[in-house]
Order: C-alpha cells, then sequence, then structure tokens
C-alpha cells in the first residue's frame, strides 16, 4: 500500500509488506488468518480460497472485550462471520495484496484503489481520530 494514496496508516503501510524470514511471500491457504487493510483501520479475516491467483478473504466478527472506550489499546476477540463480506485480491507486480472486483460483463477482475491485505494474522483496529 502507497502511504499517503491507498492508506493513511504507518502501521498499515508497513504491515503490509508481509514476507516470511527467508524473504518470500507468506503462501495463503484456505482457513489462514488474514487483516484487511484499510485507510487508517483494519478488519479481521479468514482466507476462504486461493487459485493461484485470485485470493479471496471473508471478514471475521470482532467483539470488543477491553475497557478502554476511545483508545489506542484495543482487544477484541474473533470469531469466522459465514455473513461477512468476501473481498478479492491479487499480487501487484511489486508483491502486494490489491483489491480487485469481478466486472460480470467482461469476466475479469479489475483493480481498485481499495484495502490491502496482510496473511498470518487477524487483527480489529478502529481508529477513532477520523
Amino acid at each position: 500500500m502507497k502511504l499517503g494514496t491507498e492508506t493513511g496508516s504507518l502501521i498499515n503501510h508497513v504491515m503490509s509488506r508481509e514476507v516470511t524470514e527467508d524473504g518470500k511471500p507468506v503462501a495463503p491457504f484456505a482457513g489462514m488468518p488474514a487483516t484487511i487493510l484499510l485507510w487508517s483501520d483494519r478488519d479481521p479475516a479468514t482466507v476462504i480460497s486461493f487459485d493461484g491467483k485470485i485470493l479471496k478473504v471473508q471478514e471475521d466478527n470482532a467483539v470488543r472485550i477491553d475497557c478502554n472506550g476511545m483508545s489506542e489499546s484495543q482487544n477484541y476477540e474473533y470469531s469466522e462471520n459465514e455473513d461477512g463480506s468476501i473481498y478479492c485480491f491479487r499480487r501487484d507486480k511489486r508483491g502486494f495484496w490489491k483489491e480487485v472486483v469481478f466486472n460480470s460483463e467482461t469476466k475479469r477482475y479489475n483493480k481498485t484503489d481499495g484495502a490491502g491485505l496482510r496473511l498470518g494474522e487477524r487483527e480489529k483496529y478502529y481508529d477513532y481520530s477520523f
């Protein structure tokens, strides 16, 4: 994600650059936890499919379990949500996951300036400053 145009959060910018210890991209699989990276918020998700090109994730439930109010310190409990929104992603030339949408007329996935993705961990964060 490009800082300032695709995300307003330095944390989300850094999180979008996930790699393994050997420097290679994380290999997705169904059931893997994921985090959808928005402008400054983050939403938990679960990978539901990957066909080698298009990765689909479904938004999870997140229930806040702390009593910290409108603060940076937020703790959530997560559970899968069968009715959650489904997002589609494709790796760009730099290796970052970019949101795509399916065009039923052309039968192709088109790039958007939407969300980014981090694989391997599930996290919810709500930015109260917006």
